[in-house]
């Protein structure tokens, strides 16, 4: 298993917070690929920290989904194919679309802006070919929404699936820019219907907003 050794180590922080953030974000940027076996040992070794702390952060990326452990034989990195598309993102539509519905009936006039500004960043990063920076940024987007809409269960959900999403985008679409204007388009859809305070209109376009994408991508993989 091939560890990086030019990686920046997390803030002070737990060692097992250590080993489960630096190893889901291995997971998710395709540094750690899909069935490939990890060994507490070498990654211990390579955090500067005890075995003990890898093995319970392996309980926590096995309940997230990202690896799968074998009692007595080994631990590895699921797979995921194109069938998985279809599995993540019709929830993750859905919860986001919810959000959307609820965020518009307590939205500020200051918040409306802050996503404006978001989406300014947006089209700037893809009219400059910037595919992570656009997806962090769409990220950041949808994250606000999220936070204006205040219910823990709609975010938590939320953010295990965002995750496993942003690894299908790293594994097969690294290094390649989709075309993300109709999102952008989307995006300014939805701040007019917060604006408008039609709440059923934020939801319908959110929904969209995921779903489209979730057609590309699945067209992509054949």
């Amino acid at each position: 298993m091939p560890i990086p050794i030019d990686f920046l180590p997390p803030a002070r922080i737990s060692a097992k917070e250590k080993a489960f953030n630096q190893l889901q974000r291995w997971i998710i940027d395709g540094t750690l690929m899909p069935g490939e076996k990890l060994y507490d040992a070498e990654i211990a070794e390579a955090l500067s920290i005890s075995r003990t702390p890898v093995r319970e952060a392996f309980q926590l990326l096995q309940i997230q989904g990202f690896i799968e452990t074998f009692p007595g034989r080994e631990t590895r990195v699921t797979t995921i194919s194109k069938k998985d598309v279809l599995k993540i993102y019709p929830p993750l539509a859905s919860l986001q679309a919810l959000a959307a519905e609820e965020a518009t009936k307590v939205i500020s006039i200051e918040q409306i802006e802050q996503l404006k500004e978001i989406n300014q960043k947006y089209e700037l990063s893809i009219n400059n070919q910037q595919f992570f920076r656009s997806m962090e940024i769409d990220e950041e987007f949808h994250n606000l929404i999220l936070d204006i809409a205040d219910n823990p269960y709609i975010s938590d959900f939320s953010s295990t699936l965002q995750l496993h999403i942003r690894r299908l985008k790293y594994i097969f679409l690294k290094q390649q820019l989709t075309s993300k204007n109709d999102s952008l388009k989307e995006h300014g859809l939805i701040i007019k219907s917060f604006t408008e305070r039609d709440g059923k209109t934020a939801s319908i376009i959110m929904k969209q907003n995921w779903l489209r994408p979730m057609e590309e991508l699945y067209k992509v993989l054949d």
